[in-house]
Formats: structure tokens, sequence, C-alpha cells
């Protein structure tokens, strides 16, 4: 099969540091806690991030249950994160400016044996594109195209 493309586009509201995400007819807000300088009006990056995960990690669990012989009745994926402001803040250039660790717990309401389970879980480590993201080589282009425009013509 051929690569398919994803794309966002993410454009600030003019409002503190609030921005707004669109993905095909979907609308998604990002903001910052007050302590890191946001009004705390939606969720910041990192969050959506965690989330981006555990959707990844749910979707492949209901998905692949079927394979596995698995009887998913209900499945939660918790997840945390540990991030130093002080990195990307630009105050500590030694501390990491993203996560240090990402941690996260299923929880599987089933009838299914517990090796079935155990198969599921494996096979959702092993698929899920945003888990392969994270722990995979480095996907971010170092070099971003820079358009610049005159307010005026922004208009």
């Amino acid at each position: 099969m051929a690569n398919v493309t994803f794309s966002s586009t993410v454009s600030w509201t003019g409002h503190g540091l609030d921005c707004l995400a669109k993905v095909r007819d979907f609308v998604v807000h990002m903001d910052e806690p007050k302590e890191l300088g946001g009004t705390d009006q939606a969720m910041n990056p990192v969050e959506l991030l965690l989330s981006a995960l555990g959707g990844c990690q749910t979707i492949c669990a209901v998905a692949f249950a079927p394979l596995c012989k698995v009887n998913l009745v209900d499945f939660r994926s918790e997840l945390e994160g540990d991030l130093d402001p002080d990195g990307f803040q630009g105050k500590n250039p030694h501390v990491r400016k993203g996560f240090q660790q990402i941690r996260y717990k299923w929880t599987f309401v089933t009838d299914s044996p517990r090796e079935n389970v155990e198969k599921l879980a494996k096979l959702i480590e092993e698929r899920c594109p945003v888990s392969d993201t994270l722990k995979g080589v480095a996907v971010v282009n170092a070099a971003p195209a820079i358009h610049i425009t005159s307010p005026a013509l922004a208009r």
C-alpha cells in the first residue's frame, strides 16, 4: 500500500497562547495552564500528545481484539508523562525539552483468557503508530520551510 499523508494546520488565535489546529473538518484548541503563561482554556500540546498515544492504543485494542480472540467489553489507557518546563522555557539548557518519560497503564474489561489478553497487549505495543513514532527515529524536520507575509497581506 502507498503511503498515506496526514496533515494539520495550526494557527495562533491572537489571544494569549491559544492556538487552533484544523484537520479535515475537525478543530482542536490548544492553550497552556496559567502557571505556564496560558489562560487554561484547553489542553496543551503535550497533553494532546499523551491523549493521541492513549487514543491510538485504544483504537488498536478495539481493532485487534478479534484477532486475539478477546471479547473486549471495555478498555482504558491511563497515561502520564514527566516534563521539566525549564527545558522548553530556556531556563536550563541541560534539561530535555520534551517528556523525560511516558508511563501508561491499560485496563481490559473482558472474560477472555489471560493469554489472549497478553497477546492483544503485545500486538498493541508492536503496531501502535503513535507509540512507534515516539520511540522511533527523528521524524521532525530540522529545517522547516519559512514563509513570511506582511500583516496587511494576511488579512
